[in-house]
């Protein structure tokens, strides 16, 4: 149940770079708005932030918290979410 929880909040986290990546690449004006320091490193500063919560979530659920599957799908759907608003232009 543990190594299970563990690969799939690896694949939703595949997922939400996958978003991540798409969004920023969009260059939609939210992006434009953010503050100067996000723009560091061409926006790689926001994926080193997405991949530890990714790394959190795994050695979380790795360590007893098989559970936290459950709280990493749902942080997909709002990413998901929120990159299907951008990417579509309806924000």
């Amino acid at each position: 149940m543990m190594w299970t929880a563990v690969i799939i909040i690896f694949v939703l986290g595949v997922g939400n770079f996958t978003l991540h990546r798409a969004v920023l690449a969009s260059n939609h004006p939210a992006i434009e708005q953010m503050p100067r320091f996000i723009h560091m490193l061409g926006g790689r500063l926001t994926l080193v932030a997405e991949f530890l919560i990714l790394l959190a979530a795994m050695l979380l659920a790795a360590n007893g918290w098989p559970g936290l599957a459950w709280g990493y799908l749902a942080y997909t759907a709002l990413n998901g979410l929120t990159a299907w608003l951008l990417l579509t232009g309806r924000v």
